[in-house]
């Protein structure tokens, strides 16, 4: 006899293969966790409308084509030739291909006849860009649809041929009701409805009408564009390059905020005053700034802290950033860039209120960007390694691709300047880091841009004009003390300090002493120390120490009485509230830090003082903020079930199904009131006939729960079977069963083969 097609999207999961189902959990993740308890709860999660969004939104334009012929058909369901009938310019191998994605997400459902399940439906609300029908729309079509179109004037035909070609909803002109313009004569001839004071839309049957032939419109097939190659190993050395010149201007920022902090604003982000500073400290444009500023926080090496929390400061994760290796450097950047829920390319754009967008904004979080820099990213893994498209051509492809989400595709082009300035892209080809960062993160990112950067340098070059050349990038124990003993004039390749007298002034500040100073420089540089720099130290610390700053709050003292005579008399001293205390000494409600400022500011050159006269050598403890990588999506998308879950979650939903059959009465033989004798009679004759049984159990806890196990043994008081729900061999006291039934195979339980 044949057999009866399934009646219900439940029933027709049941006739679906394991390897179906766990295909179906595999393409719709969203509703494999946690397991659904049997089929008809799996049917009922498949009507989810947030789900079915997210299904709808992952299918290209071609596959989308193909469901709108099936929502378009007169009929509740279409079979597949009436389809290729339907759709004659689409691609035998395409439609094909199509409809197994649609089945595989039964967001079609069916064999002979194809049919779409009703949320489907709603969330397709234009399917072919085609609007609803009259009848749902409240609007009385004229008999003669073809003539009063015929006898339409050519801006009206215009206004119904533009609504018809894609999207049916249009606004009507701003312009006063009694101004009888195109649109509002459609409307009063009943060629339009109106949705609101504001849009109209344009009943199927016209757009029909007008599309004549081809009512689905013409086959969107994927784009073919131009492919671009380079070599790939010009593409890594490129690469390289960017990621050298990303990871040192990196250091070089947080080095300087290290220093000087830059302020919080109060609507949050960094103000324009810093931005500034920081750019012309760096030799960079302002954008170029905001940009650093942006992946320093995506990469979770700056955060806010500070005493009272107001400020932009390293994290303690920049201090184990700086002991790592170049590749690995790198890497932390470039995840943190891939995972960032920011678009740094908005920085200096207008708000809704007129104004700029700052730097670390709040109003630059987008929490779509990482799944569309991912998206992007994996377009091109897609072409082989030294191929790929160029940004207009990728943009086009990622519309056909997700067609539902276009609408989110504006900040690509930005994003992929972004990879270019990293090192993940070059000239539209991914470099091999970039292909290691999608597929395998952090660990894959630097393994590809191992041995391709140089490796740090322990030495530096000291010319006559008081410059030192770093030849490449320094070791972290040379890089911290250059920062503090000299300034970075030039970076690149080569990184290029010079020594000057506020430099020296900064160092012996922290603590060095002038013999330090010589015993560095003619340890670091590989070429003579100059004698134009031994000179600079010792001219510079002559005059250093001559003033003492401690603590009363804080004291100032000197052998130089003159000297302390005119600090005193200085006006711009005001600020220190400096006293005489005694001859050599004066003494200050402030604290020896803002004392020390202030003094420096007016151009002395005081040295801090331990309490017991010598000169404070210890240097301040650099400041942290917490930090976390705040700039990254917190919440990543679920990790995909394995073979063994996946097996283990099929098996559930199949013996709950045959439970729920069981507790429906459907083919089972039920014992009523479950006595001991009646249970150990229905247990032993399915230990005999090797049936499964549903069982009611309690624990030892006293928890209930119902389970389909296939009993093997049965001594002892005690039950001993398989649990078809949990996968597993498992031991039940008779004593615990509440019920039990037989349950045998019904036709649309069983697996299809």
């Amino acid at each position: 006899m044949p057999t009866e097609p399934p009646a219900t999207l439940a029933a027709w999961l049941r006739t679906r293969s394991d390897e179906q189902l766990s295909a179906l959990l595999v393409a719709r993740p969203d509703i494999a966790r946690p397991a659904a308890s049997d089929l008809v709860a799996l049917a009922s999660r498949l009507a989810v409308p947030v789900s079915v969004d997210r299904a709808l939104d992952e299918l290209d334009a071609a596959t989308l084509q193909v469901l709108d012929a099936v929502l378009l058909a007169p009929t509740d369901g279409v079979a597949p030739d009436d389809l290729i009938a339907a759709l004659p310019d689409v691609p035998d191998d395409v439609l094909t291909a199509a409809l197994d994605r649609l089945t595989t997400r039964a967001l079609l459902w069916g064999d002979d006849v194809l049919r779409a399940p009703d949320p489907v439906r709603r969330a397709v609300r234009h399917p072919a860009g085609l609007g609803r029908r009259a009848t749902e729309l409240r609007v009385q079509l004229p008999g003669d649809l073809a003539a009063t179109i015929g006898e339409l004037a050519q801006e009206e035909r215009e206004v119904l041929e533009r609504l018809a070609a894609e999207r049916p909803v249009g606004h009507l002109p701003d312009s006063p009701s009694d101004v009888k313009t195109p649109a509002r004569r459609l409307l009063q001839r009943g060629l339009l409805a109106r949705i609101d004071a504001l849009n109209v839309e344009l009943p199927r049957e016209i757009g029909l009408h007008l599309r004549g032939d081809r009512p689905l419109g013409p086959p969107r097939l994927r784009p073919e564009p131009a492919v671009a190659t380079h070599e790939q190993a010009s593409v890594d050395r490129r690469a390289a390059g960017a990621a050298l010149e990303s990871v040192g201007k990196i250091g070089e920022l947080l080095t300087l905020l290290e220093e000087e902090p830059a302020g919080l604003l109060r609507s949050g982000g960094v103000g324009v005053r810093d931005q500034k500073r920081l750019a012309r400290v760096l030799h960079l444009g302002e954008a170029e700034a905001a940009w650093l500023l942006e992946l320093a926080y995506a990469a979770g090496l700056l955060d806010v802290g500070g005493p009272h929390r107001d400020e932009w400061l390293p994290t303690r994760a920049y201090d184990i950033w700086r002991e790592q290796d170049l590749a690995d450097r790198w890497a932390v950047l470039a995840a943190g860039w891939l995972g960032g829920v920011r678009l740094p390319s908005l920085v200096g754009q207008r708000d809704v209120a007129g104004k700029a967008v700052n730097p670390l904004s709040p109003d630059l979080t987008r929490h779509t960007a990482p799944a569309i820099r991912r998206s992007a990213l994996a377009v091109l893994a897609e072409y082989p390694p030294g191929a790929g498209l160029a940004p207009d051509d990728l943009v086009a492809l990622l519309r056909w691709r997700t067609p539902r989400r276009a609408d989110r595709l504006a900040p690509v082009p930005g994003m992929l300047e972004e990879a270019a300035r990293l090192g993940v892209l070059v000239g539209g080809v991914l470099s091999t880091a970039g292909r290691g960062l999608l597929l395998q993160g952090e660990d894959g990112a630097a393994d590809g841009m191992r041995g391709l950067l140089p490796e740090p340098v322990d030495h530096v070059l000291a010319q006559p004009d008081l410059s030192l050349i770093a030849p490449g990038p320094l070791v972290a124990e040379l890089a911290d003390t250059l920062a503090v003993v000299a300034d970075v004039e030039s970076s690149g390749g080569a990184t290029v300090f010079r020594v000057s007298e506020s430099s020296v002034r900064r160092s012996l500040d922290a603590g060095w002493s002038a013999p330090d100073l010589h015993d560095f420089f003619t340890r670091a540089s590989r070429t003579p120390v100059p004698q134009a720099l031994d000179y600079l130290i010792d001219d510079v610390a002559r005059q250093h120490g001559r003033l003492r700053v401690g603590s009363i709050e804080s004291y100032v003292r000197s052998d130089d009485h003159g000297l302390l005579s005119q600090v005193l008399n200085d006006r711009r001293t005001a600020g220190a509230e400096l006293r005489r205390l005694a001859p050599g000494v004066l003494v200050s409600g402030l604290g020896a830090d803002e004392v020390l400022s202030v003094l420096r500011e007016a151009g002395y050159a005081p040295a801090g003082e331990r309490p017991g006269g010598a000169v404070l050598t210890r240097p301040p403890a650099r400041p942290r903020a917490l930090g976390k990588r705040s700039g990254t999506d917190s919440s990543p998308a679920p990790r995909p079930l394995t073979t063994d879950e996946l097996a283990a979650t099929v098996r559930q939903m199949r013996a709950g199904d045959a439970a729920l059959s069981a507790r429906r009465g459907e083919a089972v033989r039920q014992v009523p009131g479950v006595t001991t004798a009646g249970t150990l009679e229905l247990l032993s004759r399915a230990v005999r006939d090797g049936a499964a049984v549903w069982l009611g159990y309690v624990d030892a806890q006293g928890s209930g729960s119902q389970r389909v196990v296939r009993p093997v043994s049965l001594v002892g008081g005690f039950l001993q079977g398989y649990d078809e729900r949990r996968g597993e061999n498992s031991t039940f006291a008779v004593h615990r069963i509440t019920s039990v039934a037989l349950v045998e195979q019904d036709p649309e339980s069983t697996t299809a083969s």
